[in-house]
């Protein structure tokens, strides 16, 4: 259930100058009837004066004004206090007096600069209202016109206070928007990263061997077909990223990149890289963005595999049970050159943060027995695990 809008939020609605022109009139229709006259401020303890044409010309001096306190806040108030002038001076006291404190809330919270100039203009002109009323009036005494002029200074206290959660808020919502663009670059520069290297790593491979097969056409073909078919593969998937980013793109979670994991395993085996991969269970309909980081570990753990431990056995186990996936990608590691502990890191970072988000396991290591080996368990939703079909 929604709640009740808070004071500061109503006064900065930018439909809020709207309802201050239904106030002024309001006010102004008020002050005219016959049980709110000379119920007003009552300033310096003038007799009560009944109404004439300068009593009409206070009342909308004082009342009218608000309609445009808004846009301009400081004649809104100018125009205000010399009607509350006006009023207190001829000894009104009409209900239109109550304009004076939400036009000085105006100031207080909506002027950007000269605030204390305005300040010290009305405490100056203040000292020779009350003069004047405490000669024309029965001698009240000077505490009355120091209360009110605190009771004032509390209006303009309240402006000030809305003015700064207004600031407050402000920043609130520009820290949330530039935590939400970081993040956002983040995100596309993990895929990125995840559909660059692995397609270009599979193609530098590929491209690599080629160069040893000139004496044997029909070899060097497929591999050329295979740097082909990567470098389409690497194209489908980059569009894909770029509809996600495209802003009439719907905001449902991204599916797995183009051709799946087979086409993945199939892709790095093209590249030379020995892979058996063994799937169990059936995948759930919907598991979200489940299937993507599940995807992206496959792809980053194969990716490592062809760099650092090139030609070595890989396998690659996916398992769709109990409302997770689990994925285990674990490679040989007889394999001279270096385990996949190099590069940028922002591989097997970005895989942990993904798994995070979603409330699962990553770990990445070298185990006793020489393998690296990468594991994941990834929340997502699958009724059971019957099966198990090894490719």
């Amino acid at each position: 259930m929604t709640g009740l809008p808070r004071i500061p939020d109503l006064w900065r609605r930018p439909d809020a100058a709207l309802w201050y022109a239904p106030l002024a009139l309001l006010l102004l229709t008020a002050s005219f009837l016959p049980g709110f006259r000379s119920n007003g401020t009552e300033l310096g303890g003038l007799p009560d004066r009944p109404f004439d044409a300068l009593a009409i010309a206070a009342i909308a001096l004082q009342c009218l004004p608000l309609a445009g306190r808004r846009r301009w806040p400081v004649s809104c108030f100018t125009v205000v206090a010399l009607g509350f002038a006006l009023d207190q001076l001829r000894g009104y006291h009409t209900l239109a007096g109550t304009a004076l404190p939400i036009a000085l809330i105006s100031v207080a919270s909506l002027v950007e600069h000269h605030r204390r100039a305005v300040a010290i203009a009305f405490s100056v002109a203040y000292v020779p209202l009350s003069v004047a009323l405490h000669r024309l009036g029965p001698g009240e005494p000077p505490s009355e016109f120091v209360t009110f002029y605190l009771a004032v200074a509390l209006a303009w206290g309240v402006g000030v206070w809305l003015r700064h959660t207004r600031a407050v808020e402000a920043e609130r919502r520009r820290r949330v928007a530039e935590d939400t663009r970081t993040a956002e670059r983040a995100r596309i520069a993990r895929e990125l990263h995840d559909v660059v290297t692995h397609h270009v790593t599979a193609m530098v491979v590929q491209a690599e061997a080629a160069r040893y097969l000139t004496a044997s056409p029909d070899r060097l073909d497929q591999s050329l077909s295979a740097v082909t078919d990567t470098g389409r593969l690497a194209i489908a998937d980059l569009r894909h990223l770029l509809d996600l980013l495209n802003p009439d793109h719907g905001a449902q979670a991204p599916p797995a990149p183009v051709g799946g994991l087979l086409t993945l395993v199939e892709q790095t085996r093209r590249a030379g890289q020995p892979v058996e991969f063994t799937e169990e269970g059936t995948p759930a309909e919907a598991t979200g963005s489940a299937d993507l980081v599940a995807y992206r570990v496959v792809q980053e753990s194969l990716t490592n595999a062809l760099t650092y431990a090139h030609g070595s056995a890989t396998s690659v186990r996916v398992r769709h049970c109990g409302r997770e996936i689990s994925v285990e990608v674990s490679t040989d590691g007889s394999s001279s050159k270096a385990a996949p502990t190099g590069g940028s890191g922002r591989g097997l970072a970005g895989l942990r943060e993904r798994v995070d988000v979603l409330g699962g396991d990553f770990s990445a290591g070298r185990q006793p027995d020489g393998r690296f080996v990468v594991r994941a368990r990834i929340p997502a939703g699958s009724p059971s695990c019957p099966t198990r079909s090894v490719f």
